[in-house]
């Protein structure tokens, strides 16, 4: 489906009307881009690529009320509880049976947050631009992703608080661990001294931001579903948003 040329993007909205965070990565899990954009300056870059798998950290669509269809109900397992969980959609109800703690996407745009409201609005563009939802034979593609469940499955457990020091570098770990050509965080406590300390001079250069990480576990997402397909899981109805994991098979429980 696709050559050496292709590009993996991961693209993270949820700073809302902030700049956007976002990553790119080569076939062999090169670092091309990462950095933060406006959303027409990410669109011009997505819009640039002739090969290329994006994988967004938001949902495509609100809720459709699917989870309040008892023929979905009865399918999905373990079925719900009757009048239970008809507030979600399915994937966050199935991520939620493995103890991945989630979002609840409001069933109007209006009453979804910034972010979402951006993250739906990202969707349309690519698809103006001529993504397809994965997976297809389309040489340019989209998909759904969740940062904080990919880290979940890359970790085998619920990861650290993204917002504290210690979360960003266990994060930045699970990357080094993948093979993403990132720096090795554990690099850094060679270059903390007492004397550096005491002054409060750090050495986070090379240490990313929450964003950043979010957009390359997509990335990382976005290559591993299409180089290995075989290697993920599908979360989700098709109508309403399938949110794709970076593991073959899932815990019961995070």
């Amino acid at each position: 489906m696709f050559t050496d040329q292709v590009t993996y993007i991961g693209i993270d909205p949820t700073a809302g009307h902030k700049p956007f965070s976002y990553a790119a990565l080569d076939h062999r899990l090169g670092l091309l881009v990462l950095g933060q954009g406006t959303l027409d300056e990410i669109l011009a870059f997505c819009g640039g690529q002739s090969q290329a798998v994006a994988a967004v950290c938001a949902p495509r669509r609100p809720n459709q009320h699917l989870m309040e269809r008892e023929e979905v109900r009865q399918r999905i397992s373990p079925s719900p509880k009757p009048g239970r969980w008809t507030g979600f959609r399915v994937a966050e109800y199935l991520l939620r049976q493995h103890h991945i703690s989630t979002y609840k996407t409001p069933a109007e745009e209006q009453d979804c947050p910034a972010w979402m409201r951006m993250g739906f609005q990202l969707y349309r563009r690519l698809e103006g631009f001529g993504y397809q939802p994965y997976p297809s034979e389309a040489p340019l593609q989209w998909l759904e992703v969740y940062p904080h469940a990919c880290y979940c499955v890359l970790l085998g457990q619920v990861p650290l608080p993204k917002n504290t020091f210690e979360g960003r570098i266990q994060r930045q770990l699970a990357l080094v661990e993948q093979q993403l050509e990132v720096p090795d965080p554990m690099d850094l406590f060679e270059e903390i001294t007492r004397y550096r300390l005491l002054q409060g001079i750090l050495p986070l250069d090379e240490l990313y931001s929450q964003g950043e990480l979010d957009a390359l576990a997509a990335a990382y997402t976005a290559w591993l579903a299409a180089t290995q397909p075989g290697k993920v899981t599908l979360l989700g109805d098709p109508a309403e948003g399938v949110v794709i994991l970076p593991a073959a098979e899932l815990k019961r429980h995070y």
